[in-house]
């Protein structure tokens, strides 16, 4: 297991687009730190957050609409826990990617049953969809060649991590894996935040979150129609977190 190292063959200030800078060493220096948290919360995170009723109706709408063997890339898969499970038992050929090492050894080492067993790969959600999926991460299916692939694309708590500047790139990239016309299921905290510093589980973590309808409106100029939107007041399981707002959205990749 790694402790949150992000090591490839590109030039440490070297970004996905060619850029380089202090900015670039500063964000692959957050995303590491972060990947050490999730490493180190583990088990902590189900016992926080044991209700996930949003998330599964999520996945039953996307069950609904898909046709069975339909490729789907689940971004921050976490353990697994529901959503690589739920879709792979329901006939989905699931991808799911994270950049904590912690999280994935809980998500390979779980029973997923299904008719396609699931894959599982560490990437930044960042470099989705640009060369450093194949020549920094080895998951060539994830870059360029992997445009118009996936049938849908679920992202449950797992933007909110980047600084919201980055989440329109990332909403971008996404869309290009999507086909024409496929899906996107989306689910954040409704919060007024960018990249702000806030405990989480005994670490600390930088948030960002949008009011709904900033978010919905963010979505729209990443190329994606909103279908549904759903909210549910959520208290985790831990007195050292404060209840939230939680959103869902349904969407659709337009053109």
């Amino acid at each position: 297991m790694t402790t949150g190292q992000i090591s490839d063959p590109f030039p440490l200030d070297e970004d996905a687009d060619g850029a380089d800078g202090p900015h670039v060493l500063r964000r692959r220096a957050e995303r590491a730190l972060q990947a050490v948290a999730f490493d180190t919360i583990g088990a902590c995170y189900a016992e926080a957050f044991p209700v996930k009723d949003g998330q599964l109706a999520c996945g039953r709408r996307l069950l609904e609409r898909l046709e069975p063997g339909d490729a789907v890339l689940d971004v921050g898969c976490g353990t697994g826990d529901p959503t690589v499970g739920q879709l792979t038992a329901g006939g989905m050929r699931v991808t799911g990617i994270d950049l904590s090492d912690g999280m994935l050894t809980r998500a390979r080492a779980a029973h997923h049953p299904g008719p396609h067993a699931p894959t599982l790969h560490r990437i930044d959600m960042y470099d989705l969809a640009t060369e450093r999926a194949d020549r920094a991460w080895n998951v060539p299916a994830l870059g360029p060649r992997g445009k118009g692939t996936f049938a849908a694309v679920t992202a449950f708590f797992s933007l909110m991590l980047l600084p919201q500047d980055e989440i329109p790139t990332v909403l971008a990239r996404v869309r290009e894996l999507l086909r024409p016309g496929g899906l996107l299921a989306l689910g954040t905290v409704e919060a007024d935040l960018d990249h702000v510093p806030l405990p989480f589980l005994g670490r600390e973590l930088r948030i960002s979150g949008y009011l709904r309808e900033d978010l919905e409106r963010v979505l729209v100029e990443s190329g994606f129609a909103v279908e549904e939107r759903s909210g549910y007041s959520y208290a985790p399981a831990s007195t050292s977190l404060p209840p939230e707002e939680q959103l869902f959205l349904c969407c659709r990749r337009v053109g």
